[in-house]
Order: C-alpha cells, then sequence, then structure tokens
C-alpha cells in the first residue's frame, strides 16, 4: 500500500471512532447546555464564567475522550515492525 493510501486509512478511522470517543460525554455536554440554557431564558444574563463549572467538566471528559479515541486508532507498532521483519 502507498504512505498516502496508509494515511488515509488512519484519518477514516480516526474519523469513525470520534463520535463514540464523544458519546460518553453526553451527561457533562446536557448539564453545560442546561446551564447555558437557563442563563440566556428570560430574565437570565449569560456572564463569562457563570457556567464554568459545568464547561471544565465538558472540557475534561473530551480531553480523556480524545486520549482514549487516539489510543485506540493507534497501529500497533510492535505488530507492524515484525511484520516488515518477516
Amino acid at each position: 500500500m502507498s504512505v498516502n493510501g496508509t494515511v488515509w486509512g488512519r484519518v477514516r478511522a480516526r474519523l469513525r471512532a470520534f463520535p463514540e470517543g464523544l458519546a460518553a460525554c453526553g451527561p457533562e455536554a446536557a448539564a453545560y447546555g442546561r446551564c447555558v440554557q437557563a442563563s440566556t431564558a428570560p430574565g437570565g444574563r449569560l456572564r463569562k464564567d457563570l457556567c464554568a463549572q459545568e464547561f471544565e467538566a465538558l472540557r475534561s471528559c473530551f480531553a480523556e475522550a480524545r486520549t482514549r479515541w487516539r489510543v485506540r486508532c493507534r497501529p500497533n507498532t510492535q505488530t507492524s515492525i515484525a511484520s516488515k521483519k518477516g
């Protein structure tokens, strides 16, 4: 396989796994959404850092999901090295 084909294969694998990784953050996304919605309701005022705690929880979840997602998509380098030698 060409180098270009290998790169696109990895990209496709990452793109397929991405929604699964972010789906794990549903509760955090819902909590942040409720906070923002309550702040923008009639009479509410959205201010900087009003939903900071919920946003930080969502950001942390995304970062953790991204780490899990990248590890899962990374090819097994030991297998690749062994197959090139053999």
